[in-house]
């Protein structure tokens, strides 16, 4: 499968010249994304392509077309590289579709709510023309490298467009595994005071084609106590090694910053409070793409196949559970999806694949196949129905890993040869019920027929 992945070198010279290049660029795009609403009455009729030389004939003189119809835009933005012109094109195509799309979306929402008879307060997307975008640097037009660290970019300078020499930051492209990638072209980014290149390089990658019976998997419980909980677990379901991810010293810090933020907001009304919601970011970023780093590096000391979570979606919580508005509160800074995001793009890296699996009472039934199981007053320790006190999301993790065992196996055999399997094993639970016990007595079948 094609990956890419994208490194940041820091530019160190010219730390403010880029201003005026971006501030003309969004000019610019606020000009063509006006065209395009005026001009285009149906975007999905046309390609990223077919768009750009429509929109260049409305607002570039050429030989052939010495009197575009917008031809104050040649004189407002004088010299203004074709590149840069096509990428604003492309960036405000895709502005103007996704507005088009988000009011035919809303549309539609409200046409439901009205016809089922419920009221419809929800507020329509706002047609926005000014923009703070970035412009990607075309090589050759934009951006010529000069050696590994240096290059020069054309640059709007005292009203004109002129070639300024870069100095940025080296990478060490062995390191971050990507040496011998395609090198796509860079793009422009400011953060804070200061600028980046960013450069995305493009490489293929071969997934496992791994037989399920060869097959070794890590099992990912993620969770609020734990950021995760991982097992590693081989296709007879013999648990091979096992790690537990805390971040306490983190999420005691991310409570802080939240508490001070809410206290704030009490005292003083509604408020951005910027500096809070940079800290209780930072940490949450932190959480996230450190658990990810560790489950990734876990994964990968054990030489595993794939890396199976849960499918988390929305999380719900019961009427009249006790503790709900604090459980609501921790639920949302839970960077659940964000998590498996990051892994999943770092573990196609490694050639590993990832798979979801049903959540449902995962947590509720024992891996050894005692039954339902009772937690302790802090939740972490679950009490099986034999009197053996386990990790609950350790117990968990293991049934998530024989879950993805078990869906595999059926989807490897025909329907004829489940049920005479099935036949041979009467008590086999339903899907929400299978745990790690359930998969080894599939084994045992397995085995012997």
């Amino acid at each position: 499968m094609k990956v890419a992945k994208t490194i940041r070198h820091k530019i160190l010279n010219h730390s403010s010249i880029f201003d005026e290049t971006i501030r003309v660029y969004n000019e610019a795009l606020t000009f063509i994304i006006e065209v395009i609403d005026n001009e285009v009455a149906d975007t999905n009729a046309y390609s990223t392509k077919e768009m750009t030389n429509l929109i260049e004939g409305f607002i570039h003189t050429t030989k052939s077309n010495p009197n575009p119809k917008y031809a104050v835009f040649n004189q407002s933005f004088y010299k203004f590289p074709s590149y840069f012109r096509r990428a604003a094109i492309a960036t405000a195509f895709g502005k103007v579709k996704s507005y088009r799309s988000l009011r035919k979306n809303w549309e539609t929402e409200k046409q439901v709510a009205l016809e089922n008879g419920r009221k419809f307060n929800k507020q329509p997307p706002t047609k926005q023309f000014t923009h703070k975008e970035f412009p990607v640097l075309y090589k050759g037009n934009m951006f010529k490298r000069a050696s590994d660290t240096t290059a020069f970019v054309k640059t709007f300078v005292k009203n004109d467009w002129v070639w300024v020499d870069v100095v940025f930051r080296p990478q060490d492209l062995y390191k971050r595994g990507v040496h011998g990638w395609k090198e796509c072209n860079p793009k422009l980014v400011k953060q804070g005071k200061k600028y980046f290149l960013n450069i995305s390089y493009e490489g293929k990658v071969a997934l496992h084609k791994e037989k399920i019976q060869h097959q070794r998997i890590c099992a990912v419980d993620l969770g609020l106590t734990n950021s995760a909980v991982c097992s590693i677990l081989d296709a007879n379901g013999t648990v091979l090694a096992r790690k537990f991810i805390r971040h306490q010293r983190e999420k005691d810090q991310l409570r802080r910053a939240t508490n001070y933020l809410r206290k704030a907001q009490r005292l003083t009304g509604y408020a951005s409070m910027p500096r809070y919601w940079n800290r209780i970011n930072g940490l949450q970023k932190q959480i996230l793409n450190d658990t990810a780093a560790q489950i990734i590096s876990f994964a990968k000391k054990h030489h595993v196949h794939t890396i199976v979570f849960e499918f988390l979606d929305k999380m719900r919580i019961p009427k009249g559970y006790y503790g709900a508005k604090k459980l609501r509160f921790k639920l949302h800074y839970w960077a659940k999806k964000g998590i498996q995001n990051k892994v999943e793009e770092m573990a196609h890296y490694e050639g590993m694949r990832i798979s979801r699996v049903n959540p449902r009472n995962t947590s509720k039934y024992s891996f050894d196949g005692s039954g339902e199981v009772k937690r302790s007053p802090r939740g972490d320790v679950a009490i099986f129905a034999n009197g053996k006190q386990y990790h609950a999301d350790l117990s968990a993790s293991y049934n998530i890993g024989a879950r993805y065992f078990i869906r595999e196996i059926q989807k490897s055999i025909s329907e004829k040869e489940w049920s005479d399997m099935m036949a041979k094993v009467p008590a086999f639970p339903t899907r929400t019920k299978q745990t790690l016990a359930s998969f080894i007595t599939l084994r045992t079948v397995l085995r012997f027929s």
